[in-house]
């Protein structure tokens, strides 16, 4: 007969298999019920105004290398209409809409989480629920000026992992705050809310209706 283990080994033995579980994951999560079929739109589609920089097709980002192998951004349909409207929105006050992520394949998500170390995962999604990013109904977005075409200063930078990064983060200067804050009233009026740790990454109202997909941009069809 098999002898017992101690308490304590059993605890850590649960603890490495359940870390586990997400290395070993091979493909996004199973998830009852039924979702809408996914109609992704690729936002500068909708208006050239809408300005990309798509860090993660560069080596500019936290991870430190491309996880893109094309710096494009896709929504799903009604929140990329929803997203236009707010871009137009800030035309007046001499902004405009500046994106740096939209819909992410599931595997991107997977890659963030198990480089990121463990005192930071609360800025990165956890695979094994997959992502609003992972549904095409979450942006990372900031403004840029009009005026010169270059991106507004804000309290942090974007995909910066610290406490600068919550939406109501009480440093940096009135101005910055003013920025961030305008923006984020613009989305909250189109049907986005902010996530708390992150005021770049705004979640559309009708996440909930998408599926969690891994598809590689290029392989997304558009339609008219």
């Amino acid at each position: 007969m098999m002898a017992l283990m101690p308490r304590r080994r059993v605890l850590l033995l649960a603890a490495l298999l359940a870390g586990g579980c997400v290395r070993a994951q091979a493909g996004p999560p199973p998830e009852p019920g039924r979702f809408r079929d996914p109609d992704l739109v690729e936002l500068t589609s909708l208006d050239p105004g809408i300005k990309l920089d798509v860090r993660y097709a560069t080596d500019r980002n936290f991870v430190g290398r491309p996880v893109y192998t094309e710096a494009r951004a896709f929504l799903q349909r009604p929140a990329a209409e929803a997203l236009l409207r707010a871009h137009r929105s800030l035309r007046p006050r001499g902004y405009g809409a500046l994106v740096f992520d939209g819909y992410r394949p599931w595997s991107v998500t997977k890659l963030f989480w198990d480089l990121t170390p463990r005192a930071k995962r609360e800025f990165v999604a956890d695979p094994r629920k997959g992502s609003k990013h992972n549904r095409g109904c979450a942006v990372d977005m900031s403004l840029y000026d009009l005026a010169t075409g270059r991106e507004a200063e804000m309290p942090s930078a974007y995909d910066e992992m610290s406490p600068r990064a919550y939406p109501d983060y009480s440093g940096g200067t009135p101005e910055e705050r003013a920025r961030r804050d305008l923006l984020r009233a613009a989305m909250e009026q189109e049907g986005f809310t902010v996530e708390p740790n992150e005021w770049w990454h705004f979640n559309y109202r009708d996440w909930r209706h998408y599926p969690i997909l891994d598809v590689p941009f290029s392989q997304i069809a558009q339609r008219p």
